[in-house]
């Protein structure tokens, strides 16, 4: 004959059961390890003597918009080394009389492109540190970037911005950077 006490432990039993395969069921995958992420990089491509005309996005002097400012730089099949050439570029700042996006001392530290066509540019924590803050300076920064690598590198659909190596919650505390950015045609002029 079965208690009472036995069916309170059998329902237990499979309460405890249950719970235990919901909380392994529920958990979240597991982050690709630094190899599953290698096999991801374009690598291949070699930098060639030619030059390409590229289109580098500064702000005006109202900083009302983003401008584009051409320049000639050499080119790269490598979406990866083209990108770095560009962005140490952008952050050297404009030559045509516009105004800096980027603040002065801020280095790249690395570039890679996914094979899904994201971008990620691992900017020095100097970005932070000499910004001038105002979330319209913070946009501008941001779509400088993103707008310089999306409309001059064909493939690549999106970018994410790292800052030191690491994710960031914001650059200057107002716009969400966790997320990759698409480009904004709307800040051109």
């Amino acid at each position: 004959m079965i208690t009472k006490r036995q069916v309170l432990y059998a329902v237990l039993a499979v309460i405890a059961a249950s719970a235990i395969f919901m909380v392994l069921l529920n958990m979240p995958a597991k982050s690709p390890t630094v190899k599953q992420f290698d096999q991801n990089i374009q690598t291949t491509g070699t930098q060639h003597s030619e030059k390409s005309v590229v289109h580098l996005y500064f702000s005006d002097k109202e900083n009302s918009f983003l401008i584009a400012e051409k320049r000639a730089l050499f080119h790269s099949d490598n979406p990866a080394e083209f990108g770095k050439i560009i962005i140490k570029v952008l952050i050297d700042g404009p030559r045509e009389g516009l105004m800096r996006t980027i603040p002065a001392g801020t280095i790249l530290r690395a570039l890679y492109v996914t094979q899904d066509g994201t971008a990620y540019v691992d900017i020095s924590d100097a970005i932070k540190d000499a910004h001038p803050g105002g979330i319209k300076s913070e946009l501008f920064t941001i779509y400088s970037i993103v707008n310089t690598i999306i409309l001059n590198i064909p493939g690549i659909d999106a970018v994410k911005i790292l800052i030191g190596g690491r994710e960031s919650m914001t650059l200057a505390g107002h716009i969400d950077l966790r997320f990759p950015f698409k480009a904004n045609m709307l800040l051109i002029r």
